[in-house]
């Protein structure tokens, strides 16, 4: 007990400096507008008035899709074909696809994630990128990084792309750096720490007219032995959506030059560590509300035109600290949707789910409901050097309350959690599946880097993408991707409660949530 008391001691006060260093150092968030507009407040209105055409709002045509007709409202809409869709279910597919994709691409390759790995997977497809612009001197490769990620290290993500970087003009290199590190936060922060406050997170993998959208980073364990998901769709007006997306994204950027310096694009003025953060994130959400405003106008002709598509994709993005809140109103808003008698399954590779989220899942969805996290055993941050070695106990430590929240609100009946435990693997799977009722299939899928935790709606910028579908051959592959999931998932309720947690987890966790 007194070993205990003194390290409390010791640690506490640690802990709270290092928090008020990040806090007090860090300007506010810029004011929250209007992204796009906002879905009804009562999700069941939707379902009462569905039709082709409601009085200028696009619908869903079936009447079975009803109650989903509030997408329309909030995101650009992408009518397609369901069988241009695949699902990946692993992650040395994942990589094969990209590989063999990335070299025999003719017009264009656009990467986006939150860093590239240096080990001899990466290398392969860094090769096959090198290898085709070489003979194909009309390839265009745009690679978006966050800054932090991607430069920490002697060898790095930068280093390992510079050869492409300094050998052709059809070769671009962004990284993104978060307004929010700046001054002595930026001075004083030590790589991995600065990553706290605020990373690139989206990951977008364009190949073409070939999107893929997934969880998954590039590197080596993503490649092997990390289990997430990965949707591939073949569909122009999506891949040039999201290039252009990207394109925005990339002018807040920071575009290294030949000679390895991160300097200003060129139609941007404001370096996100020295502009005033509030013009700095005011300016780079007006481009991309700007952006998606259009976009949503122009898809809107199309989806009221469209009488032969069977699968619908509605592109949704979260970044938080340039304002910009979509995906989770999105998220929030599906999930209080949920009718009686659906199903529901959410999975987060960190559960660290917001207080709203786990509000609505416990007093509105009404949808039974299973939610699939990763064991201790396969989280990233097991045998983590330092504190980040407790982040495995600090996840199971808030399921744990969200379980005793749901007995005390009598909902343990209808909300189950999983975790996944597989032997040599780790868990970073993310999404969800909704099943309409009386549907014994997924009729609605989310799918992107989103983690549906705070990080993700606060401080990273995140990409996913909401699919409704009424593809039967689709639908059966979305539940086969869950059913290989949850193979590996056993019912985590016991154990949470059982499960010891150190005291000086405990002790953080309320300190520190907002950052992991």
């Amino acid at each position: 007990m007194l070993y205990w008391l003194s390290w409390q001691i010791i640690l506490l006060p640690l802990f709270k400096m290092i928090r008020r260093l990040f806090s007090t150092l860090i300007t506010d968030y810029p004011p929250v507008g209007e992204f796009l507009p906002a879905a009804s407040t009562n999700p069941s209105q939707s379902a009462q008035n569905g039709s082709a055409n409601n009085g200028g709002v696009t619908t869903f045509r079936s009447p079975h899709l009803e109650s989903l007709n509030w997408l329309h409202t909030v995101s650009p809409c992408f009518p397609v074909s369901g069988d241009r869709i695949e699902i990946i279910y692993e992650p040395s597919a994942f990589y094969n696809t990209l590989v063999s994709k990335c070299s025999v691409a003719k017009r264009r390759i656009m990467l986006a994630s939150l860093y590239l790995g240096i080990g001899s997977k990466e290398t392969q497809l860094v090769n096959a990128i090198h290898d085709n612009m070489k003979q194909n001197l009309q390839l265009k490769v745009d690679v978006l990084l966050d800054f932090t990620r991607g430069t920490r290290g002697e060898k790095n993500s930068q280093t390992t792309l510079m050869p492409l970087l300094r050998e052709s003009d059809n070769f671009r290199l962004s990284l993104y750096h978060t307004p929010v590190l700046r001054g002595l936060t930026k001075k004083l922060a030590p790589p991995r720490w600065n990553e706290l406050l605020g990373i690139q997170h989206m990951k977008l993998y364009l190949v073409d007219d070939t999107v893929i959208i997934s969880g998954a980073n590039l590197s080596n364990d993503y490649f092997t032995n990390r289990q997430d998901r990965y949707v591939m769709i073949e569909d122009a007006k999506l891949a040039d959506f999201y290039a252009d997306f990207l394109n925005k994204v990339q002018e807040f950027s920071l575009k290294v030059n030949r000679n390895g310096e991160a300097c200003l694009h060129e139609n941007w003025n404001m370096l996100p560590y020295k502009s005033a953060q509030v013009d700095f994130a005011g300016e780079a959400r007006e481009r991309i509300r700007s952006y998606f405003k259009g976009v949503l106008e122009r898809q809107r002709s199309v989806c009221e035109e469209d009488t032969v598509s069977d699968t619908w994709i509605f592109p949704l993005i979260e970044m938080g600290q340039l304002g910009i809140h979509h995906d989770s109103l999105a998220t929030k808003h599906l999930l209080s949707g949920c009718l009686k008698d659906s199903k529901l399954k959410l999975a987060t590779g960190y559960f660290n789910l917001t207080e709203t989220y786990m509000d609505t899942l416990t007093k509105d969805c009404q949808a039974e409901c299973n939610i699939l996290m990763a064991h201790p055993n396969a989280n990233g941050f097991l045998g983590a050097k330092g504190p980040a070695g407790g982040i495995p106990a600090a996840y199971s430590l808030i399921a744990r309350k969200f379980y005793e929240k749901l007995k005390q609100s009598g909902q343990d009946h209808r909300v189950s959690l999983f975790e996944y435990e597989r032997p040599g693997w780790t868990y970073h799977a993310k999404g969800l599946w909704y099943y309409l009722p009386d549907s014994s299939l997924p009729n609605v899928t989310l799918i992107g880097s989103s983690n549906f935790g705070e990080r993700s709606v606060n401080r990273d910028l995140e990409a996913q993408i909401c699919v409704v579908t009424t593809n039967g051959g689709l639908q059966r592959k979305l539940q086969s991707e869950f059913e290989n999931i949850l193979q590996h998932s056993t019912t985590a309720e016991a154990e949470l409660t059982a499960r010891p947690v150190p005291r000086w987890v405990r002790a953080v966790v309320g300190l520190f949530r907002n950052f992991f």
